[in-house]
């Protein structure tokens, strides 16, 4: 199984476009020792020849082009087969209206995303161009169901959606229910030739038995790293609420994921979707150290993996 990080980033990227944090700052003056990133997003394949998606960020038509195994083969087409969403935040869906381009897309969602992306969006008709533009998946939380190429041809890979503690996007607050379950998923991969498994959990807003499970058995574990700590944006006073006001469970803390997570035995452990105010993105910043020490990693735009 093969896994390019094509986004690392949360919503704004890093340095987000109007911020003077630390971070932000130093990385604009060459203050601090880190790296720009994309929007959190990653392309993933069996065979290195068929690819799909999880997520679409804003970023997603510069992330294709600095990828080589995402570029057209010929004529309007594209080795892309599917794209799965794992909630119907803007940081993850709102690339899906920059692949308008007269070409046929098949997106993996759960119902309550799906709805909330195409109901009352008007944006949405700029993938209605011809009939069946898009083909609508569905992933049904805790069913294992084998990942299908864009032909419906089965690929190598099987998914289960797993439901974790999140919350409505914030432009379908008070609009609908918030109480559907599957309104935040993680996504559990399995590649069928060889068992290797890939938990993909890039937002978290409490660690759960549910999530634990997922993470259980996996050769890969990429989980929610936005931020380090609980105050990280009322501390400073960006935004008067916490990390678990918008649905992340910190990394740092006693009750941080670095802890709480400290003996699940994935080889390979890595934070995505980090925010901008998050000092692990400074490499040799004190959270940095902890996270290595833990022997988990801060996943970069370009990032490689194989399972």
């Amino acid at each position: 199984m093969f896994v390019r990080v094509l986004g690392s980033a949360a919503g704004g990227g890093f340095p987000q476009w109007n911020c003077a944090c630390a971070n932000c700052g130093g990385m604009r003056k060459g203050l601090i020792t880190a790296s720009p990133r994309t929007e959190e997003s990653i392309a993933l394949s069996a065979d290195g020849t068929t690819w799909f998606l999880i997520n679409a960020s804003p970023d997603i038509r510069a992330q294709i082009e600095r990828f080589d195994a995402l570029h057209p083969r010929q004529s309007r087409s594209t080795p892309i087969q599917a794209i799965f969403l794992t909630n119907g935040d803007l940081d993850h869906c709102l690339g899906l209206l920059s692949l308008r381009e007269n070409h046929r897309l098949v997106l993996y969602a759960t119902d309550s995303v799906r709805r909330g992306f195409t109901e009352g969006n008007v944006l949405y008709r700029t993938l209605q161009r011809f009939a069946d533009q898009v083909t609508w998946r569905t992933l049904k939380p805790d069913v294992e169901e084998p990942v299908l190429l864009a032909d419906g041809r089965p690929s190598e890979l099987t998914v289960t959606a797993v439901a974790v503690p999140g919350k409505l996007p914030i432009h379908l607050e008070g609009l609908v229910s918030s109480g559907e379950a599957d309104v935040n998923v993680g996504l559990r991969f399995r590649q069928l030739t060889n068992g290797n498994v890939l938990a993909y959990f890039p937002a978290v807003g409490r660690i759960t038995s549910s999530v634990f499970n997922a993470l259980e058995g996996a050769g890969c574990v990429m989980f929610d790293g936005t931020f380090w700590s609980s105050d990280e944006l009322s501390a400073p006073g960006f935004l008067a609420k916490s990390a678990e006001d918008l649905a992340h469970c910190p990394v740092g803390g006693s009750e941080g994921s670095l802890s709480m997570l400290s003996n699940i035995a994935a080889p390979r452990r890595v934070f995505i979707h980090i925010n901008n105010t998050n000092p692990m993105l400074r490499e040799d910043s004190r959270e940095r150290k902890l996270v290595e020490a833990a022997r988990w990693e801060v996943a970069w735009d370009g990032m490689e993996i194989l399972l």
